[in-house]
C-alpha cells in the first residue's frame, strides 16, 4: 500500500498538460458541442483529483480519461434522463391541476366564507339561502324562487334583507 508521502507516478499537472487538449477534442466529436466538451473534460480531471489513488495506478493515461470521461456521460445522461421525467411528471401534474385553486386560494377563500357565514347569523333561514345561491352558488333569481318554491318579488327582497343585514353587521364589527 502507498504512503501518502510517496510521490505519484503520473503528476496531475504533466497529465492534464499531456491529455486535455487530446481529451477534449475526443469529447468534443462525441457530444457536437465546445462548450459541453469543455465542462466535461474539466469534470474528468476533478473526479481523477478526488480520487488521489487512480493517479497513483494510472498506466494508460488516454484510456483512463476516456473511461472517466465516459462514465461522467453516462451519470450525465442518467441526470438528464431523470430531469426530463421529472419535468414532464410536473407538467402532467400542473395540467391536472389546471383549474384548481392553490393551497393559498383555498385558505383564503375558507376565510371570505368564515366571514359571510358570520355575517349572515341572524338572517332569516330562506334569505340566507337566497343570498347563498345568488352569490356563491351563481343561481338566477327565477332559479332561486324554484328551489325555495316562493316568488321572484320574494327572493328579491330576501337578497335586499341580507345584504342590508351584512351592511349593518359591517357597520357594528368596525371599532
Amino acid at each position: 500500500m502507498p504512503s501518502a508521502d510517496t510521490p505519484s507516478p503520473y503528476p496531475l499537472d504533466q497529465l492534464y498538460s499531456e491529455h486535455h487538449g487530446w481529451l477534449f477534442g475526443w469529447l468534443r466529436r462525441k457530444l457536437r458541442c465546445p462548450h459541453n466538451a469543455a465542462d466535461l473534460a474539466q469534470d474528468t480531471f476533478v473526479r481523477i483529483l478526488a480520487s488521489r489513488d487512480a493517479l497513483l495506478s494510472m498506466r494508460e493515461p488516454r484510456a483512463f480519461l476516456s473511461t472517466t470521461a465516459r462514465r461522467l456521460l453516462i451519470d450525465r445522461a442518467r441526470r438528464q434522463q431523470i430531469e426530463q421525467a421529472y419535468l414532464a411528471e410536473l407538467a402532467l401534474a400542473a395540467e391536472a391541476l389546471e383549474g384548481h385553486q392553490s393551497p393559498e386560494q383555498v385558505h383564503i377563500t375558507l376565510q371570505a366564507l368564515e366571514q359571510i357565514a358570520f355575517l349572515l347569523e341572524g338572517l332569516q333561514p330562506k334569505a340566507r339561502e337566497a343570498f347563498v345561491s345568488y352569490y356563491l352558488d351563481e343561481l338566477s333569481q327565477p332559479q332561486i324562487a324554484e328551489r325555495l318554491q316562493i316568488s321572484t318579488r320574494m327572493v328579491r327582497k330576501y337578497l335586499a334583507q341580507a345584504l342590508v343585514h351584512c351592511h349593518r353587521s359591517l357597520d357594528y364589527a368596525e371599532p
